[in-house]
């Protein structure tokens, strides 16, 4: 069964859209929302496990240009 997880992702100052573009193009990323408030983006991913889930956080997301901090929530739905 695939693990959710939301990402809450503060990006550098200007690079919003740039980072939501660049997000869209991670595989395993699904929706990827711009959004108001103390995070400028919310994305969801899907992977096999958790540790699928924090390995595709380092190797992709954490490497964006302009993404400065990551706050993850971890799906508890079970279907």
């Amino acid at each position: 069964m695939a693990t959710t997880a939301y990402i809450m992702i503060e990006t550098n100052i200007g690079m919003v859209k740039d980072v939501a573009k660049s997000l869209r193009s991670v595989p395993g990323v699904g929706e990827v929302d711009v959004v108001i408030g103390p995070y400028d983006i919310i994305a969801t991913i899907s992977a096999d496990d958790m540790n699928s889930v924090s390995d595709l956080l380092a190797s992709e997301v954490h490497k964006i240009n302009g993404v400065t901090r990551t706050f993850t929530c971890m799906s508890l739905n079970r279907g």
